[in-house]
């Protein structure tokens, strides 16, 4: 059995297909949380961005048109919502990621490391919402240059510029906690 390509899974849904709906969300749900997480620093924030994401995919279906790859339309939907909900409020920080490793390190390791985690997160999150988008979406979501500038809405040099500044920044901040 083939499987169908995102592009192929929306068309379907336009149609009223919900199965291919499901299947959307079912693979895409994990990393829609966690960008939306790394770029809000809140669970529940992150919670409510992927539900509302899924939500406008589905209502959105018929009027889609597979100019870009899916994920570079899901993360423009992210990108977007995550700016509203930044808008509205500041986020609170969380003092572990809620995803950990399940390989059970020693008591020292597992400090060391949650303590370096959160040094990485807060210099994270203190960095201008567009370096951090850029950041996370080339390193944790693999996404390429283009497909980041057609995200944020932005040149390519943009895009190149927002992450250098990031890698700078954060080099900055974490060398100083060291």
């Amino acid at each position: 059995m083939i499987e169908a390509s995102d592009e192929q899974l929306m068309q379907a849904v336009a149609g009223g297909d919900l199965d291919a709906f499901n299947k959307i969300v079912l693979c895409y749900q994990q990393q829609t949380w966690r960008t939306a997480y790394r770029l809000l620093g809140d669970a529940m924030e992150a919670e409510d961005v992927a539900q509302e994401t899924f939500l406008k995919i589905l209502k959105a279906a018929p009027r889609y048109r597979p100019t870009a790859s899916f994920r570079t339309y899901l993360y423009t939907i992210i990108y977007r919502l995550c700016l509203d909900t930044r808008k509205k409020s500041r986020p609170s920080l969380m003092d572990t990621m809620p995803d950990r490793p399940s390989s059970s390190p020693s008591a020292v390791e597992y400090l060391v490391s949650r303590e370096r985690g959160e040094e990485i997160r807060h210099a994270l999150e203190s960095l201008p919402l567009n370096q951090r988008t850029a950041i996370i979406l080339k390193h944790d979501e693999g996404l390429s240059y283009a497909e980041i500038a057609q995200v944020m809405d932005t040149s390519l040099k943009s895009v190149e510029m927002f992450i250098r500044r990031a890698r700078e920044n954060l080099q900055l901040k974490l060398t100083h906690t060291k």
